[in-house]
């Protein structure tokens, strides 16, 4: 397995990094059966992957449009939210972003594959606020993220990427506590395996009937030690990570993996 995008080769610091991308690109599948891993997380831990506000079904009824649009149409069960319905044909996290007094906030989200929070905690959030824990993220990026939301044309798809470095191999990640206090387990000779690559790819488009926007998560995972064998690719990481900016580093805890990742960069076997 080898991470479909490399994310860490473009910047040593968070960006916005939105880039168009052709509306035929938009969505990337790759899972055969996306609702049979959505399904039980739904049934079980309701609060954990799915969220909505007053007032969302309709712009969720839309962003389910605009995929029925892009896959074709598709049964749903009757009594399931309309976004939910939407996501569960897709390996995506989907999240409805509306204005609500003045703010765009987070009105309806599907959560399959969070990164260290959950639904219930960051519905209704504005835009400042679901990036509060970014370091500078209100004082460099805010307006101008404010900015493209405002200026989103319907017929525009934006695309980013971020990335990380975990002790994970799982999707569904809500809490980091559970992974990060097992990080003292692992040995440097198992850092190749134990440790995930993990990229986001990120998209956003118009839904130009209800006014709002549609963002959309898909999740990449690969082992660390998928970058072995691959002399440039493993450069560009290395680059990346020791050159990642301190508000970087803070904001995704690259400290808890320093010595595990120096260690396979020394002797990069594979997973």
């Amino acid at each position: 397995m080898r991470p479909r995008h490399r994310p860490w080769e473009e910047a040593a610091d968070f960006q916005i990094g939105l880039r168009p991308i052709a509306p035929e690109d938009w969505l990337e599948g790759g899972e055969a059966d996306p609702a049979a891993r959505k399904d039980p997380l739904f049934a079980a831990s309701r609060g954990l992957v799915w969220a909505e506000a007053d007032g969302s079904r309709p712009g969720q009824a839309e962003a389910a449009d605009l995929i029925a649009a892009a896959l074709g149409p598709a049964p749903a069960p009757a009594e399931l939210p309309p976004l939910y319905a939407a996501a569960r044909r897709l390996p995506d996290d989907l999240c409805l972003m509306e204005k609500r007094d003045g703010e765009w906030r987070l009105t309806a989200l599907s959560l399959s594959a969070g990164s260290f929070f959950t639904a219930q905690e960051v519905i209704g959030r504005s835009l400042g606020e679901l990036h509060g824990p970014v370091t500078g993220f209100a004082d460099r990026f805010l307006v101008r993220v404010q900015r493209i939301f405002e200026g989103l044309r319907p017929d525009l798809v934006l695309e980013r990427r971020n990335w990380t470095v975990l002790n994970s191999n799982a999707l569904h990640t809500p809490s980091s506590a559970p992974i990060r206090a097992r990080i003292g387990e692992i040995g440097p000779s198992q850092a190749a395996s134990a440790l995930s690559l993990r990229v986001e790819r990120q998209t956003l488009r118009r839904l130009p009937r209800t006014g709002g926007a549609l963002f959309t998560i898909r999740v990449w995972l690969a082992p660390l030690g998928s970058l072995a064998g691959q002399p440039e690719r493993l450069a560009a990481f290395a680059h990346a990570w020791r050159s990642a900016t301190p508000e970087l580093r803070a904001y995704k805890r690259f400290d808890l993996y320093d010595d595990l990742v120096e260690s396979f960069l020394a002797d990069p076997q594979p997973a």
